[in-house]
């Protein structure tokens, strides 16, 4: 399950939520004949207690599914603690065969180090896959260590830790318009309190004071053309989104900026128990952006091997492929690897400062008919080595 709801909204704040939840398959009750009857003999009739209507109301299936996961959480960024994850997927209109199933989910947290977070939102898809809609609601109290802008691979540069607490809200409505490609618009408002926790290390990173109190408020536009066979575990087919959001002082904001961002999946069968899943994506923020909506890698998914807040720029980049076995059971595994970077300006890419990573993992099936799985990665970096633990795939 967990995979889509906010996957754009955390990451700006510090936490991810992802929350992408794929397809319910209703199954069919089904009536088996009776086998090697004699010939031209009549069949027996049926005993009450075998009716057909009763069998197929025995059989119905339920609307929806639960997903139920502890999640821990083991960070050098956030410290160690707990992550509980409810998640409930359900199609809106049981006779729409074409909409993908719904999901509404609730995410926590606690870690020892005082973060804390909550989230509810969800994901909705109706009206024969006509319109689809997202919500999030999230509050949260995290510290966390920050390493400034720009850092290079290599360096050791002093961090500090960062107290970040507040609220988001975020909303997104989009129509179909043609067979696979989905338009509509986005928006999000945001009002967060910074302040640094302890002694500030000398060339440490200072928060400007425009950003002691911070109020982020913005409309935007997403496109996405999805042909994948399944939101939760797609084995064929490919997925497109570019999302471009405006921050602007008319809205609310404190600053005027803008963020880009464009992602490409694909996806190839090579039977039914293995997968090749790649990707590749850029992010880029514009004009007067504050220090929490730079682009950066460790609260998401698009480089794993990378610690939350080491590196962060006003362009990224990164590209990864994993390949996906089943194993026996509810088991399976991936291998996966990747390289990406991140710069002040597209044209400041160096080869020396690349970064790239790789690991493998191991898979746990919550949910066979959702093909919803418990994921463990382990992934080494330039810098280090990460464990991530979550629900639903990487991408």
């Amino acid at each position: 399950m967990v995979k889509k709801f906010a996957k754009n909204v955390l990451p700006l704040i510090g936490v991810t939520i992802v929350l992408t939840l794929g397809s319910i398959l209703a199954a069919d009750a089904q009536i088996i004949p009776l086998k090697n009857a004699p010939p031209d003999q009549p069949t027996p009739t049926p005993t009450p207690s075998a009716k057909p209507d009763d069998q197929t109301q025995q059989k119905k299936e339920k609307r929806g599914s639960w997903i139920l996961a502890p999640i821990p959480i083991f960070s050098p960024a956030v410290g160690a603690g707990i992550i509980p994850v409810v998640a409930y997927i359900f199609k809106i209109n049981e006779t729409d065969k074409k909409s993908p199933p719904s999901t509404l989910a609730f995410v926590g947290g606690i870690t020892n180090n005082g973060s804390r977070f909550g989230a509810l939102g969800g994901r909705l898809y109706f009206n024969e896959n006509k319109y689809e809609a997202a919500f999030a609601v999230v509050k949260v109290k995290i510290f966390v260590d920050f390493y400034g802008i720009g850092r290079l691979p290599g360096q050791d540069p002093p961090f500090v830790n960062l107290r970040t607490q507040g609220n988001v809200y975020f909303g997104e409505f989009l129509r179909n318009i043609r067979k696979d490609i989905f338009v509509g618009a986005r928006y999000q408002y945001r009002k967060l309190n910074f302040g640094i926790e302890g002694d500030r290390p000398k060339g440490g990173f200072e928060i400007p004071k425009l950003d002691l109190r911070a109020t982020s408020a913005a409309l935007g536009v997403k496109v996405k053309r999805d042909k994948r066979d399944s939101t939760f575990y797609p084995t064929t087919g490919s997925l497109f989104e570019t999302k471009v959001d405006f921050f602007d002082q008319a809205l609310g904001s404190n600053r005027q900026y803008q963020t880009y961002s464009v992602a490409y999946n694909g996806f190839r069968s090579f039977n039914e128990k293995r997968v090749l899943a790649y990707r590749a994506m850029g992010c880029s923020a514009n004009q007067d952006v504050p220090f929490y909506d730079l682009c950066l890698f460790g609260f998401s998914n698009d480089l794993r091997g990378y610690t939350a807040g080491q590196f962060q720029n006003r362009r990224m980049f990164a590209m990864q492929a994993e390949l996906r076995q089943s194993l026996k059971g509810r088991f399976g595994m991936v291998v996966f690897g990747g390289v990406g970077g991140v710069a002040r300006r597209w044209n400041e890419f160096r080869m020396s400062n690349l970064l790239p990573a790789a690991g493998a993992g191991l898979r746990f099936t919550l949910d066979k008919k959702n093909r919803v799985n418990y994921r463990v990665d382990w992934a080494i970096g330039r810098e280090g080595s990460t464990l991530v633990i979550g629900v639903g795939e990487a991408f």
